[in-house]
């Protein structure tokens, strides 16, 4: 009982924090661009005061917002997507970006994109099939292998990545529309092309959150090994399919929207981890707000950084994330 208290006043601690930082990160992803102006020209247009008709008032409500949206769904799911892998496969370096399943979403997005598929639910049930092939994949490379299992889930991954991009290449190579330049900018992780009208398909991530958050205590107990957590009444196989194919699932719907964003997987579950502890039932709330104001964050510098343009998001989180990347993989094999 005691217990119980103790976490739900945590839970709601962390998520009055996190909601708070989102709300901070709206308002500057909203209010800061390449126009000029900031916060209090947004609190104007916002509160009515404004001319709705004027030209700022029509890059915060038909360009800026959908945008913002679309980067803190793509955020939370990409982080979530993270943690949940990294529960399943008990590999602190695990994200779906590292071990290929963003470049299988890829490959069938692209797929379904030249074959003229509409964004959903085309494009987004290809790239569920390219997604779901390369995890099958990868899993199968580390079945039976107790020995090197996280190496060769690492080597899996990069070898994934690397045919995933060389069918990418070869698709682009191939194709002789106008399209190609639109797909390379959108490989990098662009947030650009949002609009009013995709904003609805991303409802579908709600129920896909709920199942994380509902199995939270669930994956608590696989971090203390399969036998452990079988032992103690959980179903390990029924239990790590539906949490791979509902995150397979939610992954592959933003990178249709988004293109391929690195990194955010590894960044925001790792750093939640440090700060919180190994609690998934704070983890999966704190990484879908956390990872949401991340990528909100990121777009911002993606935005405002260049002096004219923009450069896509997943470079900057790609800077981020990458020597992290690096850090981390050098402190598990000292720890070996």
């Amino acid at each position: 009982m005691f217990n119980d208290l103790r976490l739900g006043i945590r839970l709601t601690l962390v998520t009055m924090a996190l909601t708070g930082l989102l709300a901070i990160s709206f308002l500057l992803g909203m209010g800061i661009g390449p126009s000029g102006n900031g916060i209090s020209e947004l609190l104007t247009a916002v509160f009515g005061s404004g001319d709705p008709q004027s030209v700022f008032s029509v890059i915060v409500w038909k360009i800026r917002l959908p945008r913002v949206i679309l980067a803190a769904a793509v955020g939370s799911t990409l982080s979530l997507g993270g943690l949940v892998f990294q529960a399943l496969l008990r590999n602190p370096l695990a994200e779906p970006y590292i071990l290929g399943i963003s470049g299988g979403s890829a490959v069938g997005a692209i797929s379904g994109m030249l074959l003229g598929f509409s964004p959903f639910p085309g494009m987004a049930l290809a790239a569920f099939a390219g997604s779901l092939l390369i995890l099958v994949l990868v899993v199968g490379l580390i079945s039976g292998n107790t020995s090197m299992g996280r190496d060769s889930l690492l080597l899996g991954g990069v070898m994934m990545n690397a045919f995933c991009g060389a069918i990418i290449m070869f698709l682009i190579s191939i194709t002789q529309t106008s399209e190609v330049h639109q797909i390379l900018f959108w490989l990098m992780g662009d947030l650009s092309m949002s609009g009013l009208d995709r904003l609805p398909v991303l409802l579908t991530l709600l129920p896909c959150f709920a199942v994380v958050f509902v199995l939270a205590k669930p994956l608590n107990l696989l971090l203390a090994g399969r036998e452990s957590a079988a032992s103690l009444g959980i179903n390990v196989r029924r239990l790590t399919m539906l949490l791979l194919l509902v995150t397979t699932c939610m992954v592959s719907l933003v990178v249709c929207q988004s293109g391929l964003i690195g990194f955010v997987g590894l960044v925001i579950p790792h750093v939640l981890r440090l700060l919180l502890g190994p609690d998934h039932r704070l983890l999966v709330p704190a990484c879908i707000l956390g990872g949401a104001s991340y990528l909100i964050l990121c777009d911002l510098l993606a935005r405002t950084l260049p002096t004219s343009g923009e450069m896509p998001v997943g470079i900057v989180t790609a800077l981020i994330g990458a020597p992290l990347f690096i850090a981390l993989l050098w402190r598990s094999r000292r720890c070996q």
